[in-house]
């Protein structure tokens, strides 16, 4: 039986004038329904969640179309959606966070984190029979997590800057007490308990705010993967879901064959491995986990698609992720395109481009030319465009 998937996107609101980040996800969801769209804590974000599905076609085709009504329903109020890790011309004074006293106690308690949680990533379900196996192949598959996120690298800039990352959400992501990769559990009671500890430390306050690069579902009979930015292509999710639930599949297969070995407790190399694929993308090197050494981006990404070809083809995605892995690999990560983009023209172009992507379109739509203002060396301050106000 083919393992069901399912993804939650989210996605920044900017105004379309002045491509800044616009608070006004309440207003968006106003027509919009409860089940499929919803807030995050900030109101400059907005998240969808699409159906179950068997088929990769099927999860593109409700991508596209869950994309196409938020669209519609940001185009009413002259805003637009984004699909990225983060947006060029961000401002932490243009955001609020989102009514309730859940997200009130999160402003409160980490502050700043709060404030600058600017930015939006890409989760994939995948179903798994029961919450044991659920917890032991997070060991199983994280070692090839970090391929998934050079694969979705989609914010190279951070409040008007370029950050030379592919993925500095990964960076501000990273700051959050329970974020990056999860530890090795026997079972389901042992992770519950280390959940509980943090829980009972005061660190965070409930389940929901364990945000390992993969987790399983506190709510679903599902394993969640955390790592990924948000992806301007409907097709990139679509890459990125097919290859997360074939390491699923093939890790399961291992486990029910006790053909697993021994975890080594070794887990210092997963989050070396995540921060280079955040620096480099698919422009440079990543990690190899069979090595545990550099390797190209492309040699990494094909030993991947080679260890998984048995499950992809067992559910019948072996040349739809081949053929959306060699065009990534050939056209570059949305960084590197976003990137380009804002050397040639300014960041303002570079979001159009975003907001096109995310629309399924392949260029931008034109706009009232204006003076190019073109970015300057990693790290330092980018002007801003004519239209965006400081």
């Amino acid at each position: 039986m083919t393992v069901r998937i399912g993804v939650e996107e989210e996605f920044h609101i900017v105004e379309v004038e002045t491509g800044l980040l616009a608070p006004r996800a309440d207003t968006m969801l106003e027509k919009l329904p409860a089940g499929t769209f919803t807030t995050e804590l900030q109101q400059a974000t907005v998240e969808s969640n699409s159906g179950v599905h068997e088929s990769l076609a099927g999860l593109y085709d409700d991508v596209i179309s869950t994309r196409r009504r938020l669209d519609a329903a940001a185009s009413a109020h002259g805003l637009a959606v984004v699909a990225a890790g983060t947006v060029p011309l961000a401002r932490t004074q243009d955001t609020r966070p989102t009514a309730g006293s859940r997200y009130r106690q999160m402003v409160d308690e980490y502050r700043m984190i709060a404030d600058e949680q600017l930015i939006c990533g890409t989760h994939v379900h995948v179903d798994v029979p029961d919450r044991d196996l659920a917890v032991r192949l997070m060991c199983e598959v994280s070692p090839w997590l970090h391929i998934l996120l050079a694969l979705s690298a989609s914010s190279p800039f951070w409040l008007g800057a370029d950050t030379g990352y592919a993925s500095w959400r990964t960076m501000v992501w990273q700051r959050w007490p329970t974020a990056g990769p999860p530890g090795c559990y026997a079972d389901a009671a042992e992770y519950d308990e280390a959940v509980r500890c943090l829980i009972d430390s005061g660190v965070i306050s409930d389940a929901g705010m364990i945000y390992h690069d993969i987790r399983p579902s506190d709510h679903q009979r599902t394993l969640e993967l955390r790592i990924c930015d948000a992806s301007p292509r409907a097709e990139t999710v679509v890459l990125i879901a097919g290859l997360y639930r074939a390491l699923v599949t093939e890790a399961r297969e291992r486990l029910e064959a006790a053909d697993a070995p021994a975890c080594p407790g070794r887990h210092e190399w997963l989050r070396a491995a995540s921060w280079r694929a955040a620096r480099s993308g698919l422009e440079g090197a990543l990690i190899d986990p069979a090595t545990r050494h550099e390797a190209p981006a492309a040699q990494v990404v094909r030993r991947l698609l080679e260890r998984v070809r048995p499950a992809l083809e067992a559910a019948g995605d072996w040349h739809t992720v081949r053929d959306l892995a060699e065009r990534a690999l050939a056209t570059g990560s949305a960084a590197h395109r976003m990137r380009r983009t804002a050397e040639q023209e300014d960041l303002l172009a570079c979001t159009d481009l975003a907001i096109a992507e995310t629309r399924g379109e392949d260029h931008p739509r034109r706009r009232p030319a204006a003076p190019a203002r073109h970015i300057t060396a990693p790290g330092r301050p980018v002007a801003y465009p004519s239209g965006a106000g400081r």
